[in-house]
């Protein structure tokens, strides 16, 4: 890698293809109004599955992803991805109907998978240890701006292009990361050390895992916790829109809210080496509840627009702060016992997880209804039940032999 490319250069295109996902999700978000209007006049609602079904068909791909770039290297896995991302892209570009959009977002999910799992690949094929560790943080430190700028740059393209302009730009996006990778980055595995895909090795990871009940555990609220992630993101357009009357306003709000809650990283780092995984997702979860519960009961009585305004604000950026805080860890509570099955565990887990997300996650999005009563009851649903697993996981560890 050092004779064409160097560190710095390297460390751009794994968070551009980082944030394939980001903006592959959060800069549709100002074209949802229009969409719905053309596509689905009769209701309009239905333009949030654009979301959920990208989700649905990158949770998919994220299950095969990794074992296949095992077996046949990583840039033909992400090449091949990329062509079918730019091929739904064209395909949802052209199309005259919702559900062809939303059939063409499931294969941009499948396609967007490839980047979202390998690249993590490649730095581990290049880079070890501390190392290896410092790139992930630079990248994802650079990642976390996507979701700031992705809605701005969005309304922008719908501004000149109309909603359709998004989706050229994901074409023009994902060409820049194949031509990039294929002119400046070498093959990181050798084909010496790729090994055979085996479907039977991948169901028995899901057994295995779910046979461990703390992995079992975590993998259920890390599903909670993303289909509150994701049931904000389908409803907060329209709740910007519809509620609080300030469509025009929300790519700047969203930048905002996204870059305070960004934060979230900082702190858990910073923290969880003192408290521990299982304590930091735990009360990140009880100060979700009080928040939620906090903001239905405010709700109910006559607040003015502006401060009901600043409360869905504070609101929505608390529960992307207790996404922040509490995946990462989730994710490696349900690693920490499967490290023989690292690589397997990985997309098992992002893949389960996603789905069930998605699918939790999309008919609450159905449910608005122009207030707030869905979004606040689905997310302190998914909480509570979230909060009661890992005071569950909690007595499993008290029980088992120090």
């Amino acid at each position: 890698m050092a004779e064409r490319m160097s560190k710095a250069e390297f460390i751009a295109l794994i968070a551009m293809m980082f944030a394939t996902i980001a903006f592959s999700i959060d800069s549709m978000l100002p074209a949802l109004p229009e969409i719905g209007q053309q596509l689905s006049p009769d209701d309009v609602n239905r333009a949030q599955l654009i979301l959920t079904s990208f989700v649905l068909g990158m949770g998919i791909g994220t299950f095969f992803t990794g074992p296949l770039s095992d077996a046949f290297g990583r840039k033909p896995v992400i090449f091949a991805g990329a062509a079918l991302y730019i091929l739904a892209s064209a395909v949802a570009w052209a199309s005259s109907s919702l559900e062809l959009v939303l059939a063409a977002r499931v294969a941009q999910g499948l396609g967007a998978a490839g980047p979202r799992v390998v690249a993590m690949a490649i730095i581990r094929d290049l880079f070890s240890g501390r190392e290896m560790a410092r790139i992930v943080s630079i990248a994802m430190m650079i990642f976390t701006l996507v979701p700031a700028i992705a809605p701005m740059a969005g309304a922008a393209v719908i501004a000149y292009a109309g909603w359709r302009g998004v989706f050229m730009s994901f074409i023009l996006f994902a060409l820049v990361i194949i031509l990039w990778m294929g002119f400046r980055l070498p093959e990181s595995l050798a084909v010496e050390d790729r090994r055979p895909f085996r479907l039977p090795l991948m169901v028995g990871a899901v057994k295995e895992m779910f046979a461990h009940p703390t992995v079992r555990l975590s993998i259920f609220v890390q599903t909670l916790c993303m289909g509150m992630l994701f049931t904000m993101l389908t409803m907060v357009q329209p709740v910007y829109d519809v509620i609080h009357d300030r469509a025009d306003s929300f790519p700047f709000w969203f930048g905002f809210v996204a870059l305070m809650s960004g934060s979230a990283s900082l702190l858990n780092a910073a923290v969880v080496v003192r408290v521990g995984m299982r304590r930091m997702v735990t009360w990140a979860l009880a100060g979700q509840i009080l928040i939620t519960s906090l903001v239905i009961g405010l709700n109910m009585s006559n607040l003015s627009p502006q401060a009901s305004f600043a409360l869905f604000v504070f609101w929505q950026t608390m529960v992307f702060f207790m996404a922040g805080v509490t995946m990462g860890n989730l994710n490696a509570i349900a690693m920490e016992p499967m490290g023989h099955i690292a690589g397997m565990a990985a997309s098992v887990i992002g893949s389960i997880s996603t789905v069930l997300a998605a699918a939790i996650a999309a008919p609450v999005g159905l449910l608005f209804d122009g207030t707030l009563a869905p979004l606040t009851t689905g997310i302190l649903t998914m909480c509570v039940l979230a909060f009661g697993l890992m005071l569950h996981m909690g007595r499993i560890e008290d029980r088992l032999p120090a």
